[in-house]
């Protein structure tokens, strides 16, 4: 009898040590952020699901402008988020941030992609290389809606990033008689060049990935990523000169393709201390990673309309389900570097 209640003595013990061993960020409270465009959503809903699992009290994120974002968590207002493009963001951070922040591992690594793509059709047509070739008069033509006789590019909104870098393209390049670039609404001006397309009409767009777009437009069946004439860096692409050009690029018209935008990472970023209060979190942020195709694929499922909190919470649950064995993968190794 003493023997058994030896044991039972004993397992009242193990079990809250081991109860808190799964929950290694138990008591702890949790400031994310996301950024303002709706491709990063998934990654977000997944690590916050993941540091749920690993018991953090995450609160709900905030949607920030990339600025705004780096200031907020040098201040320590905020402990991390998924949405680190580099070395694209490297320029909207303030100078001292390496000394508050750190970048933890990949969510993609040279996963973001950036350029111009246009239908296969009309590249094989009219034997479309790179931007240059909207100079030719029927190339123009072709892509020209509005009858102003340029041809019309779906381009980036006012104050995007990519903004400034295909302002630039048109001058060194020349094309500001050539191309007419659209700068309304991103999604909307893509579906109304998805409808077009649909229609039997060309495609002329910038995209980038992940992004729905080439989940809809599909690199080498229906469009193909084309070349700038030549690399002529922006003043802050001058570091990054190797990652314009690209290898192994699916639906690209060359091999390598100089797309004139740099390829980036995709990295969490997260606040020094955070990281060092908490073991588990950096962990969880230094194996998480996704592939490009599933976030297309989600984001996609987005723009057909699965759009709502609840629909993403779904889409990340439906992940998680399929990817069960890498997903507990994960959380093991969080759990066992805050032993």
């Amino acid at each position: 009898m003493k023997r058994i209640l030896m044991i039972l003595l004993l397992l009242s013990l193990t079990v809250p040590a081991f109860a808190d061993s799964q929950k290694p960020g138990k008591g702890t409270k949790v400031q994310p952020a996301r950024a303002t465009w709706n491709t990063g959503y998934f990654q977000e809903a997944l690590v916050r699901t993941g540091l749920k699992e690993l018991g953090y009290n995450v609160k709900k994120p905030k949607e920030l402008t990339n600025p705004l974002f780096y200031q907020s968590l040098a201040l320590g207002d905020l402990d991390y988020w998924t949405n680190g493009w580099f070395p694209m963001h490297d320029a909207q951070m303030p100078k001292d941030f390496y000394s508050k922040g750190e970048k933890v591992g990949y969510v993609a690594k040279s996963g973001g992609l950036q350029g111009y793509l246009v239908s296969k059709k009309e590249v094989e047509k009219f034997n479309i290389k790179s931007l240059d070739d909207f100079k030719r008069p029927e190339v123009k033509a072709a892509f020209d809606a509005n009858g102003d006789g340029k041809a019309d590019l779906t381009a980036c909104p006012a104050g995007w990033a990519c903004e400034g870098v295909i302002a630039h393209h048109m001058e060194v390049y020349g094309l500001e008689d050539d191309i007419n670039l659209i700068k309304a609404a991103y999604s909307a001006s893509m579906a109304d060049s998805l409808a077009r397309y649909n229609s039997g009409g060309p495609a002329f767009f910038y995209t980038w990935a992940p992004n729905w777009t080439i989940f809809k437009f599909m690199p080498g069946k229906d469009v193909m990523w084309i070349n700038v004439p030549e690399i002529k860096p922006t003043e802050a692409q001058q570091s990054s000169i190797e990652r314009l050009t690209a290898t192994g690029i699916e639906g690209a018209v060359s091999d390598p393709v100089k797309l004139g935008f740099v390829a980036a990472d995709i990295q969490i970023v997260a606040n020094k201390k955070f990281l060092a209060a908490n073991p588990a979190a950096k962990e969880f942020f230094r194996v998480f990673n996704l592939p490009l195709s599933d976030i297309n694929e989600q984001n996609t499922k987005m723009q057909d309309g699965e759009k709502s909190a609840k629909d993403i919470d779904r889409h990340v649950k439906e992940w998680i389900a399929k990817n069960q064995d890498k997903w507990d993968g994960w959380l093991a190794a969080a759990r066992n570097a805050a032993m």
